[in-house]
């Protein structure tokens, strides 16, 4: 979360005030994915941290590999240290996907293991818009675990595997439906304006079959629809945000997914969003302009870097927003 963090707020393993530690911190990660055996699941050998019996036993990896598709954005394409952080990437890849159920739960859950999935799921799209072996099959089951957590029909969000949580799982299921929502949004709006489709027409099923898309589809993409709007509200509803009460790193977790969530979907929302966290963390920061935990994941270096991942996110908008408009 450090490495990301330093990332977003502007560093590069070449240059800005933290490249040397942002280098330092690649090549150990680097050397961890290389040093970690075909079978393993994971890229360390420690277990019972705090992060893993919170989020789960395979949480590095899965943040190993966001954090190396964040990376792969900065080099350049003849830059010395690509190749190596691209083997890398798949290396993570295929560990994730082996670390998958057959409804795309990520194995080894935690407390609130839906965030490991939910993060997993996340660390798949990253990868696959940077060129990574992705298996799509694998990937749309880690979506259709996420999206399964909330029903649109009748607004229950399932907290099963979510510490009893609706922020913890609502989060997922927002980041989990976000790209399919604006593919959905995006071919209404080009056939309205071409005048093949009514100005008031209701976006259903139906609709996405008269614009050819196929029925199989045109269910998933309709769902997907659904789900995104009504969770998206949800997971910024007063009751919801407040989580488990008070702000543990599960929380400034699922804060994040919303927002990129919203950014990916190029939902203006996320200006709004924005600035309500925004003033909601800073009200909460600590005197030496860090963050901690008050339950659960409570690592004040966990904690802060989240944060400001949150806080620095405008600087990441092209980029979210370009994984979003994946075909």
């Amino acid at each position: 979360m450090v490495a990301m963090a330093l990332l977003r707020s502007g560093s590069t393993i070449d240059e800005g005030e933290y490249s040397v530690q942002l280098r330092k911190a690649t090549h150990w990660l680097l050397s961890q994915v290389e040093k970690a055996g075909p079978n393993d699941l994971t890229i360390t050998t420690k277990t019972g941290t705090q992060i893993q019996s919170k989020l789960g036993q395979n949480i590095d990896v899965v943040l190993t590999s966001q954090f190396l598709s964040n990376l792969i954005e900065t080099l350049a394409d003849d830059h010395s240290m690509r190749p190596r952080v691209s083997e890398c990437l798949n290396i993570c890849v295929e560990k994730i996907q082996m670390g998958q159920d057959t409804n795309g739960k990520v194995k080894g859950s935690g407390w609130a293991g839906v965030l490991q999935s939910s993060l997993a799921t996340n660390a798949l799209e990253a990868a696959q818009y940077n060129g990574a072996k992705v298996d799509e099959k694998k990937l749309e089951h880690a979506r259709k675990y996420q999206k399964d957590n909330f029903d649109e029909k009748n607004g229950d969000v399932s907290t099963a595997d979510g510490a009893g949580i609706i922020l913890y799982s609502v989060s997922g299921s927002v980041r989990a439906s976000a790209k399919q929502a604006r593919e959905v949004e995006e071919r209404v709006a080009a056939a309205k304006r071409k005048g093949d489709v009514a100005e008031d027409a209701e976006i259903d099923e139906d609709l996405l079959k008269s614009l050819g898309v196929e029925q199989e589809q045109a269910a998933e993409l309709d769902r997907s629809y659904k789900v995104y709007n009504q969770a998206k509200t949800r997971a910024q509803n007063s009751d919801v945000i407040a989580g488990f009460g008070n702000n543990g790193g599960e929380e400034f977790l699922s804060f994040l997914q919303t927002g990129e969530s919203l950014i990916i979907n190029k939902d203006n929302d996320w200006v709004n969003w924005f600035d309500d966290t925004s003033g909601r963390l800073l009200s909460i920061q600590n005197n030496d302009g860090s963050w901690q935990g008050h339950h659960c994941i409570t690592s004040p270096v966990f904690c802060t870097a989240t944060c400001l991942l949150i806080l620095s996110v405008g600087n990441d908008v092209e980029t979210l927003q370009a994984i979003g408009s994946m075909n």
